[in-house]
């Protein structure tokens, strides 16, 4: 076999606003594997400033990769295994070579016979924007809806209140992410807001890392919490089960370019159904490359709840893509 990568940088078609900034632009690579005049292709999805291979020798590391794509499954693994991102990226190479054309993971979803659920994303901003966001996707057909909050909470919690007003838990399901956007004991108060207005759950309500206010937060609440930027930089597997027993959370977000690519998310899945931990997936602002991978992965999982995918649309620059977007349910197009 043969490898090499390429630097694409995805811009915005609108600045996405969240607590952590605003982002422009979001650099990714691409890594290709050719063997026999057969080619696989993967997406290397950096998150600057999230994700834990975030290091200055990350196209050295990928440059190795490149040099070593030949080795022993194991060694690359171990190679590899603090930068989640490119063994995220090798996985899709490897699972595309095998499969050709534009397949992961073969199924009655690439078949185009069955969808799978999402959820309609929010992004930052002013209460007009905000508000315009949710009428469009209202209109499409949405019954799922995620709002990025944490940056100006009075209006967020207005917003939040009018859609609680106008649409029943059961016609509308509301999702909170802050991004570790409040500190704890704000972030109680916050809970009991989101609980009168019947939220489904809140991403991350407080930074990653403090295990202890996580917990506690966790054992009191009445609106579930969901664990996301808790799980990057978790590596081992007996640090995954740890943090899982300690904090207890109700529901924990798989990223996959974030948490070592589909086999890392295997791990987290089996450890959280052992625990009776609810889960779901979500996409990482990858391009429409790690976005198809994904969600012909997700779809093996058989997970009923709306899943946090995107749909490519938001960046002008993207490449083509077998799948669309009707009303909420992602379509894997077969021609």
């Amino acid at each position: 076999m043969k490898a090499q990568y390429f630097k694409y940088l995805l811009k915005f078609k609108r600045p996405g606003g969240t607590s952590r900034g605003v982002l422009l632009d979001k650099e990714t690579f691409i890594l290709e594997i050719s063997e026999n005049e057969k080619k696989g292709i993967g997406e290397c999805a950096i998150f600057r400033g999230l994700s834990y291979d975030d290091k200055p020798e990350y196209e050295e590391k990928l440059k190795w990769l490149c040099e070593n794509i030949n080795a022993d499954t194991f060694l690359l693994k171990e190679e590899l295994k603090q930068f989640p991102s490119i063994w995220f990226g090798y996985e899709q190479a490897i699972l595309n070579l095998k499969n050709g054309e534009n397949l992961y993971f073969p199924s009655q979803f690439t078949e185009g016979k069955f969808p799978i659920l999402i959820n309609g994303l929010i992004w930052m901003g002013d209460i007009g924007f905000m508000e315009e966001q949710i009428q469009d996707k209202l209109y499409k057909g949405f019954q799922c809806i995620k709002l990025k909050i944490g940056v100006d909470w009075k209006s967020e919690y207005e917003i939040l209140q009018k859609l609680r007003y106008k649409f029943s838990k059961n016609q509308l399901e509301l999702r909170v992410d802050a991004n570790g956007g409040f500190k704890k004991d704000e972030a109680k108060i916050i809970l009991q807001q989101l609980s009168d207005l019947n939220i489904h759950s809140i991403e991350q309500p407080i930074k990653a890392g403090y295990w202890e206010d996580m917990a506690e937060l966790c054992s009191e609440t009445s609106t579930p919490i969901a664990l996301d930027e808790e799980l990057i930089g978790i590596i081992e597997f007996s640090e995954k089960k740890k943090l899982l027993e300690k904090i207890k959370p109700q529901y924990i977000i798989l990223k996959p370019a974030l948490v070592g690519g589909f086999s890392g998310c295997d791990e987290w899945i089996f450890l959280a159904e052992q625990q009776n931990i609810q889960w779901w997936i979500t996409s990482a602002l990858e391009s429409n490359v790690g976005l198809n991978a994904i969600s012909q992965y997700t779809y093996t999982k058989n997970n009923t709840m709306p899943q946090g995918l995107g749909t490519g649309g938001l960046f002008t620059n993207n490449f083509d893509t077998p799948l669309s977007l009707i009303g909420d349910q992602l379509y894997f197009n077969k021609k």
